[in-house]
C-alpha cells in the first residue's frame, strides 16, 4: 500500500509555489508570507491525504528551517526554533494522554466501568444508551484520547451489546433492530463528553495554546466549569431526540443487566493493576481539579500520573515504546502548533483578523459571534481531521472576533467546545467516526443527515444554554 499519492502531493506543492510567488500583501512581511504557504500546503496534503500527517509535518520542518524563515541569515538558530514545538507542554500533554489510555485498556478497569454502568441502567434500550455513555463521560477527564476511548472502550462493548440483541452488521435488515441507534448514540456522546474537559479530546489543549499566544489563560477548572452545564443537557437530551427520530426497533433490553453481570463475573475481582489505576484516575481528577492552588498545570500533572503507572508497573516501558499512536501525534502536533503559533508571532494572524475585520464593516460582536462559531462548525466538512482543523482556523477566527470585540475567552472557549462538536457532521470528522462507521450499522447517507441534524441541536445548546451559563459564572 503506497504512503505517498503523486498526483495529491503534486497539487499540494503546485498550491505551496503559488502562494509562495504570489505578491506579498502590503503589512505582511515576507518570513509571514512564506511560512504560510508552507503551512497552508501542509493542512491541504493533510486533507487530500497526499502523504501521513507526519511525512507532510517533517517536510515542513525541513522546509521552514532550510529557507530560515524563524532566524533569517541564522541556520542554527532557524532549526532550533523550527524544532520548538517538541518542548511545547502542551504537545506532552497530548502525548501522555495516549499512555494514559493505554493503562486504562490493559488492566481492564474501563471495560468494568462501562459494564456497571450497564448493569445500573441497561433493562432498555434508552437506559442502555445512556449507561454506555455514562462510561464514557466518566472517563473522558483521565483519557484525553477520545478515538482510544471510543474506539478502545465504548466501541466494542457497544458491537458486542448489539450482536447480543440481534443485529448483525452482515444483514442489513438487523441494523435497526439496536445496532444503528447505539452506533451513532455512543460517538455522539464521546463528542460531548469530549467537549466539556480540556482532557477530553487531543486538540483541547492545542485550543488553550493558541489561546495563551494571544495572551488569554483557559485552565482545566476554567474550561469544566463553562462547558458543564451545556455538556450535561446535550448529554441529557441528544440519546431522547436520537431515540425519538431514529428509534431502534428494539425498545426493551432486560438481558443486557444480565450480560453485564456475567462479563464482570468473568473479569473476577478487582485486580492489583487496576486499583493502582483507579487511584492514579483520582489523583489525576483532583491535580487537574486544584491545580491551581498548587501552581499545577495539566501537564506536570499527566506526567505525575504517568510516572505513578511507570513505577507501579500498571504500565512498562515497552508499553511506552509500543505506543506508536502516542509517538506520531506527538511529531505532527508539535510542527503543527509550531507553525501556527509562529505564524501568530510574526503577525500574519492580526494582519488577517485586521483584514476580515475591515471586510465585515463593523459588525457588532453579538451578531459576529454566532457568524464565527456557525463557519468553524460548517466548514468541517471540508477537514478529515479535526486537529489539522484547528490548526488551520482556530486562531485566525479567534483573532478576528477578538478585532470585532467578542471577548477572548467566549469565543475562545467556545471554538474550542465546537472542536468536539463538529465531528458529528462527517464519518470522517473526528477520531473515533471511522471506528464506529466502519462497524456497518449506518449507512454513510443515513450517518450524515442524522450527523447534520444532531450537531446543528448540539451547536444550539452551546450557543444558548453555553453563552448564558458562562455570562452568569463570568467565565469571561
Amino acid at each position: 500500500m503506497k504512503e505517498v499519492s503523486i498526483k495529491n502531493l503534486g497539487i499540494t506543492l503546485l498550491v505551496g509555489v503559488i502562494i509562495w510567488f504570489c505578491p506579498i500583501p502590503e503589512g505582511v512581511i515576507p518570513e509571514a508570507w512564506h511560512l504560510f504557504a508552507i503551512f497552508v500546503s501542509t493542512i491541504l496534503g493533510i486533507i487530500l491525504k497526499a502523504a501521513p500527517m507526519g511525512t507532510m509535518c517533517m517536510v515542513a520542518v525541513g522546509l521552514t528551517a532550510s529557507f530560515q524563515l524563524l532566524a533569517p541569515g541564522e541556520p542554527g538558530k532557524s532549526i532550533t526554533l523550527s524544532l520548538r514545538g517538541f518542548g511545547d507542554k502542551v504537545i506532552w500533554l497530548i502525548g501522555i494522554s495516549f499512555f494514559i489510555a493505554r493503562g486504562f485498556i490493559k488492566t481492564g478497569l474501563g471495560n468494568r466501568i462501562a459494564y456497571i454502568f450497564i448493569r445500573l441502567f441497561g433493562k432498555s434500550t434508552l437506559g442502555l444508551a445512556y449507561g454506555i455513555g455514562l462510561a464514557d463521560l466518566v472517563l473522558a477527564p483521565a483519557i484525553p484520547s477520545n478515538t482510544a476511548r471510543g474506539g478502545g472502550i465504548i466501541y466494542p462493548i457497544m458491537k458486542s451489546m448489539a450482536l447480543n440483541f440481534g443485529s448483525d452488521p452482515q444483514k442489513p435488515e438487523t441494523h435497526r433492530k439496536l445496532g444503528s441507534f447505539l452506533t451513532l448514540n455512543c460517538y455522539y456522546v464521546n463528542l460531548i463528553a469530549s467537549s466539556m474537559f480540556l482532557t477530553g479530546t487531543a486538540s483541547n489543549p492545542m485550543c488553550q495554546k493558541f489561546v495563551a499566544d494571544m495572551g488569554y489563560s483557559i485552565t482545566w477548572m476554567s474550561w469544566a466549569e463553562a462547558a458543564i452545564i451545556p455538556g450535561l443537557a446535550a448529554f441529557l437530551l441528544v440519546p431522547l431526540v436520537l431515540y425519538k427520530i431514529y428509534p431502534p426497533e428494539l425498545k426493551k433490553t432486560a438481558d443486557a443487566p444480565k450480560i453485564a453481570v456475567e462479563k464482570l463475573k468473568e473479569m473476577g475481582k478487582l485486580k492489583v493493576s487496576e486499583i493502582l489505576m483507579l487511584i492514579t484516575f483520582v489523583i489525576l481528577l483532583t491535580l487537574w481539579i486544584t491545580g491551581d492552588l498548587f501552581s499545577m498545570d495539566a501537564t506536570t500533572t499527566a506526567f505525575i500520573g504517568l510516572a505513578i503507572l511507570l513505577l507501579t508497573s500498571v504500565l512498562t516501558w515497552e508499553d511506552i515504546k509500543s505506543e506508536k499512536g502516542a509517538w506520531d501525534t506527538i511529531v505532527w502536533f508539535a510542527v503543527l502548533v509550531m507553525m501556527a503559533s509562529s505564524l501568530n508571532e510574526l503577525g500574519f494572524i492580526s494582519w488577517f483578523s485586521e483584514l476580515v475585520r475591515n471586510q465585515m464593516g463593523g459588525i457588532h460582536w453579538h451578531y459576529a459571534f454566532p457568524l464565527i462559531v456557525a463557519v468553524y462548525f460548517f466548514s468541517h466538512y471540508l477537514f478529515a481531521s479535526a486537529t489539522a482543523h484547528v490548526a488551520a482556523m482556530y486562531a485566525a477566527l479567534l483573532a478576528v472576533g477578538i478585532s470585532l470585540g467578542v471577548p477572548a475567552l467566549l469565543l475562545g472557549l467556545m471554538l474550542g467546545f465546537t472542536g468536539s462538536l463538529y465531528g458529528t457532521l462527517t464519518h470522517y470528522g473526528h477520531g473515533p467516526a471511522p471506528v464506529f462507521y466502519g462497524s456497518g450499522f449506518v449507512e454513510l447517507k443515513t450517518w450524515w443527515i442524522y450527523g447534520l441534524i444532531i450537531g446543528v441541536i448540539l451547536l444550539g445548546i452551546y450557543l444558548i444554554l453555553g453563552t448564558s451559563w458562562m455570562t452568569l459564572i463570568g467565565a469571561y
